[in-house]
């Protein structure tokens, strides 16, 4: 009972740094073009990661039940995914790089999970998860982020290529209001339901474990013994969890984001952000846990490019794709370690 009170608040702890490491995502451009202060941006973020993330259930199944034999899990198992993520989002947080939380804590359970079943590989749902849902949207979905981003811009200036930089400046710097509320509210529809999935599965090995036979009537909500719908408690806190921790902002991944990378003046922004919203929204739909890092990136690179190709600083974008390569080896082998270095206790 103590460890899965240990998982909650690591859960929590994760689900914190996941909304200041990726508060960048839906406020950079935003606050880069100077159409809100750090701290209109920062509210509204809080406010739409909310409203997104009290929406759905279908990325929180995925995470939950989709890309590992629940049978294997242990509560010790999604501590260690846990504290493994963490560490990772710290890490890239502290030098400033846009990585994904998604894929650090699906790295980190996977790894778990592989070092739980004693090097089992068969436990990771390769087939049915993995591929379809986690391997073919990371090299996929920065893609159609780029492409997308590009033909928006592409589509905007045409149309708008009469108008005056004045005009252009007072419309759009109005529209990115509504285009980066809404993709703060996709960045909680998909991003807060990972940590939701988690619990959920913490509380679904817990009552499997029998750890919850013996609770006061007042707990008894905790008894999970199928993974359905993820419980309305579970659903509002994290939803206020992510939301704080997005008030509490990201300040270096936000300037990497919005002034390192590409010069971006408000319709830059609405194209972005737009392009990334509506791929993240899909993918939420289909229960996909994208990394809303890598399309907002992308999309803010592909409006750079189609802006001025040269005008996109490649050597950050380098620095970016390596910490996108790097985080579900570097965190399945700490989710690793850290099972294997428990079972050894």
């Amino acid at each position: 009972m103590i460890t899965f009170f240990v998982v909650v608040f690591a859960a929590i702890v994760f689900e914190y740094s996941n909304g200041f490491h990726d508060a960048a995502n839906a406020i950079a451009t935003v606050v880069s073009t100077k159409v809100l202060t750090p701290r209109q941006a920062i509210a509204m973020a809080a406010i739409f990661n909310l409203t997104g993330a009290l929406l759905g259930g279908a990325v929180a199944s995925t995470i939950g039940k989709g890309l590992v034999d629940t049978s294997v899990v242990t509560m010790a198992t999604v501590l260690c995914a846990l504290i493994a993520a963490f560490a990772w989002n710290i890490t890239t947080w502290w030098v400033g790089l846009p990585s994904s939380s998604s894929h650090a804590l699906i790295g980190g359970l996977c790894g778990a999970a592989l070092a739980t079943a004693r090097g089992n590989w068969s436990v990771l749902k390769w087939h049915s998860g993995l591929w379809p849902k986690v391997v073919v949207p990371m090299i996929t979905s920065p893609l159609a982020g780029f492409f997308l981003g590009a033909l928006v811009m592409f589509a905007l200036f045409v149309i708008f290529h009469r108008f005056t930089p004045a005009v252009v400046q007072s419309v759009f710097g109005k529209l990115q209001i509504f285009s980066a509320a809404w993709m703060a509210h996709s960045h909680g529809t998909n991003d807060a339901q990972k940590t939701m999935g988690i619990i959920t599965l913490a509380l679904f090995t817990g009552t499997k474990a029998g750890s919850f036979d013996h609770l006061p009537g007042w707990l008894t909500f905790l008894q999970t013994p199928a993974f359905g719908a993820i419980p309305a408690w579970v659903t509002i806190l994290c939803a206020i969890t992510m939301a704080a921790g997005t008030a509490a902002g990201g300040w270096r991944i936000i300037r990497t984001l919005g002034h390192k990378m590409v010069k971006l003046q408000p319709v830059h922004g609405f194209a972005a952000e737009t392009s990334a919203a509506l791929i993240i929204q899909t993918a939420s739909v289909y229960g996909i846990p994208l990394s809303t890092t890598h399309v907002i990136s992308t999309s803010i690179v592909g409006v750079g490019a189609a802006k001025r190709f040269s005008g996109v600083k490649w050597t950050v974008v380098e620095r970016i794709i390596w910490a996108w390569i790097l985080t579900l080896p570097a965190t399945g082998l700490i989710g690793f370690i850290l099972a294997r270095a428990v079972a050894a206790l």
